[in-house]
Order: structure tokens, then C-alpha cells, then sequence
């Protein structure tokens, strides 16, 4: 393929820099909005071509050298070689745009952009595991950007610093068990208290294998999860550590316990931020009914509970909310909540109208959005509508086509929207928008 040289516009979903030639949209690897780049044509299609950044002619005010060795080719970040401040005021523009070219609408105020640590964050993360001889034996990190190669790293930025050290050491222990070719994983899970790493293993482990898991967790102040075969074979190695994995939300007077295979944010620091904000935004008073759809394990229902009369959490995963009802018997909360477990993507205005009415609601989808909840929201009687809705977005687009839901077809108006930066030195856009029903 050819190199080009190519004015760089602006930042794809991807990190990728967006040129123009001749009216033919190219994305660039490795290149930022304001530079000069000569790229390397990769692949040419019909609408767009796809290149690689060779070298900076004219660098951006804002390009950094990357703090990761591995930048470039671990597919784990794909930011690092812009300032941190900059990724935050591009994923802001995500956010903007995202709901004026899709949705239609603009929020009448901007939220501040919702920040924290840039290093360290990650607490919870997916190893592969993969032995490759030629590289003397074990790998275990991320995989490399779209490939199935294992990084050959020996630390990660974003991982706390205590988990990044173990890099090196789970090579050494995979190595030493009897099936390191039978083990693809280990996942990580970071708590308040402790850090559970689980063994995905393929064969069973021998008595020999159980020992070093166990000297490995007494040097390294670590609790062992095993999963032999499906979700439902995971359990502890040593059923002492049963309850010290979880988080605290000081703020609130909560602790969430959870398991490792359990869906918690990423971010801690973040999450902590985000519950806080979005709590606020709702203004939830004490005598309010409120609804969390797509609640989880009760992340925003339980700190809820501690300021509303009554919440209802409704989840997808019938095992999230069995741990969301763990939680609230835990925190003294059982009283002031109800879960239940429900297919979201398949509800309609009259199962919500059955549900009675509530003051607030809070909805955390998935990156699919929560499009028939919105669309049940907008055929409710003016007077059957929550006053206040908060949503919480890990996907700009689908919150876009959510929000012109309800501003268009329903009415409501979208009073104010923010992007949050869970996930530092990635192009993932986390957001929070704020909706608020017409009056009668």
C-alpha cells in the first residue's frame, strides 16, 4: 500500500484521526486533530479508507508520549498519546454531537465533565493467558489490537499498581501448574479489602496446583476464584474469603459485596463520583417513590434507599438480583426496596403503569440503550410520569436515540447532559443526562 501525507480533522469512536482526500473519509492510527501525518494506506474501500500514522509532520499542542510500553500494540488503550485533559473535551464532544446528529435534541446545560485518576483506575480487568515458547513460556496481560496475540508485557498503567506487579509472578505460577495450556484466562477484581483473581481452567487441577494457588495467595494477599467449566461452576478456593470481595460507597453507608463475575464498574473513584452526581440531579426527596431499571447488583438503589421512601430495582440477570437483595439485607435496606428480574428490551406502557407511579427514576442500561422503556415513558398520561429521570449512558449513540424519544414523541425536556471519563486512555464515552416531564 501507499503512504500519504494527510491533514488530520478530528477523532473517530475509535481514537482514530479522521482526514479527507478528495472527498473520501480516511481514518488514521495514531494521528490527532490539528496534525500533518504521512500515513500508510492499509485498506481501501468504496466509502472510506483506513491508514496508519508513519511519522508527525506537524505534531498537536496536545500529543504526549504514551507512559505504556506497550501503546501501540496492546489493545487496551488507544489514547495515551493525547493529553488527558483533551481526551475528557473530546469525549464531551462525542457526547454533544452524538445528541444533535442522532437524537435531534440539546440539552439546555452542559454538566462539567465528570474526571478522576488517570492511572490506576482499572479495577476490574480480563488476562489472557497464553504460553508461547519462543517467547519462554507464559504470556499473561491484554490482547493485542485486533488480534488474538497476547501482549508480552510486564506491566499495565491503568491497573493498580499492586496488580500490574502481578503480571510477572502469574507467569511464573501458570508455568508451574500441570495444564498451562488449559488456562485462558484469569480475571481481576479489585475490592476495597482484597483482590480476587479467577482462574478460568479447562482441566482439573491437581493437589500440587491447589498448593501453589494457595502459597501464591498468602505472598501476594490475594483470594483465588476458580471456574472449571460454565458461569455457574464459579467458586472460592477457600470459602474463608466468602464476603471479604466488595465496595464501599461512603457517602451513602453502604457496602456492596459482589463476586467477580459479577457486572461493577470499572472505575471506583468514578463510580463513587457518578452515584453522588446522579443522586443529586434526581433531587430525590424523602417521601418519594423512585425506580432504578437496570439496576445490577443495586449500585444506585441501595444509595437510594438511604434518601427516597421506597425503590424498585429491576434487573435483566436473575443473579444480580438475587445480589442486589443480598445487599440490601446487608445495609439494613430490605424494607425500603423490592427487586425483581425482567427482560427491559420487551416491556410496554401497560406493565409500566402497573408498577404504579413513581417520583423519580434512574435508568443504567447497556449499550444497547433502554429504547422501550422510552418509548412505554411517552405514552404515559402526563400525570403517571416520573418528575424527574436521570439516565446513565455507556454508549452516546443509543442515549441519543433515546433522548429524541422522549423530547420528540414524548415531551419531555432534556435539562442538562455530560460526558463522565470512566475509562481513561480509551475511546469509550460514558455520559449522564437529566430529563424532566412537561407539566400537566
Amino acid at each position: 500500500m501507499t503512504s500519504e501525507y494527510l491533514d488530520i480533522e478530528s477523532l473517530d469512536l475509535e481514537a482514530r484521526g479522521v482526514a479527507r482526500r478528495d472527498g473520501k473519509v480516511v481514518f488514521v492510527e495514531g494521528a490527532l486533530p490539528g496534525e500533518r501525518v504521512l500515513a500508510r494506506i492499509n485498506r481501501r474501500k468504496p466509502s472510506f479508507d483506513t491508514a496508519t500514522t508513519e511519522q508527525v509532520v506537524r505534531p498537536s499542542s496536545q500529543r504526549v508520549v504514551p507512559a505504556c510500553p506497550s501503546f501501540g500494540v496492546c489493545g487496551g488503550c488507544a489514547m495515551q498519546h493525547l493529553d488527558a485533559a483533551a481526551q475528557v473535551a473530546i469525549k464531551q464532544r462525542v457526547l454533544e454531537d452524538a445528541l444533535d446528529h442522532i437524537g435531534k435534541v440539546e440539552p439546555a446545560r452542559i454538566l462539567p465533565p465528570l474526571h478522576g485518576p488517570t492511572w490506576g483506575y482499572r479495577y476490574r480487568a480480563r488476562l489472557s493467558v497464553r504460553v508461547v515458547r519462543k517467547k519462554g513460556g507464559v504470556l499473561v496481560g491484554f490482547r493485542e489490537k485486533r488480534g488474538s496475540y497476547v501482549v508480552d508485557m510486564t506491566e499495565c498503567r491503568v491497573l493498580p499498581r499492586h496488580v500490574s506487579d502481578l503480571l510477572v509472578p502469574l507467569r511464573q505460577l501458570v508455568g508451574q501448574l500441570s495444564c498451562p495450556e488449559r488456562i485462558p484466562q484469569i480475571e481481576v477484581a479489585v475490592g476495597d479489602t482484597v483482590t480476587a483473581l479467577l482462574l478460568r481452567h479447562m482441566e482439573a487441577l491437581t493437589d500440587n496446583d491447589i498448593a501453589q494457588l494457595r502459597q501464591f495467595a498468602r505472598i501476594h494477599n490475594v483470594s483465588w476464584w476458580l471456574q472449571p467449566k460454565g458461569p455457574d461452576t464459579v467458586h472460592l478456593l477457600d470459602h474463608a474469603d466468602d464476603g471479604r470481595l466488595g465496595y464501599f460507597l461512603p457517602e451513602f453507608g453502604v457496602r456492596m459485596p459482589y463476586k467477580p463475575t459479577d457486572f461493577t464498574q470499572v472505575n471506583h473513584a468514578i463510580n463513587r463520583s457518578l452515584i453522588s452526581r446522579a443522586l443529586s440531579l434526581l433531587n430525590v426527596q424523602p417521601g418519594d417513590r423512585v425506580a432504578d431499571l437496570f439496576c445490577g447488583l443495586g449500585n444506585f438503589t441501595l444509595p437510594l434507599a438511604t434518601q427516597a421512601a421506597h425503590v424498585t430495582g429491576i434487573e435483566g440477570s436473575a443473579l444480580l438480583t438475587q445480589r442486589a437483595l443480598e445487599g440490601a439485607r446487608l445495609n439494613g435496606l430490605a424494607e425500603r426496596t423490592v427487586f425483581s428480574t425482567l427482560n427491559l428490551f420487551e416491556v410496554d406502557v401497560q406493565w409500566l403503569r402497573d408498577l404504579g407511579y413513581f417520583d423519580r427514576m434512574l435508568i443504567d442500561p447497556p449499550r444497547d440503550g433502554a429504547e422501550a422503556v422510552c418509548r412505554a415513558l411517552v405514552q404515559l398520561l402526563p400525570h403517571e410520569r416520573p418528575l424527574r429521570m436521570v439516565y446513565v449512558s455507556c454508549n452516546p449513540a443509543t442515549l441519543a436515540r433515546d433522548a429524541g424519544i422522549l423530547v420528540h414523541e414524548g415531551g419531555y425536556v432534556l435539562e442538562s447532559a455530560g460526558a463522565i471519563n470512566m475509562f481513561p486512555h480509551t475511546s469509550h464515552v460514558e455520559s449522564i443526562a437529566v430529563f424532566a416531564s412537561q407539566p400537566a
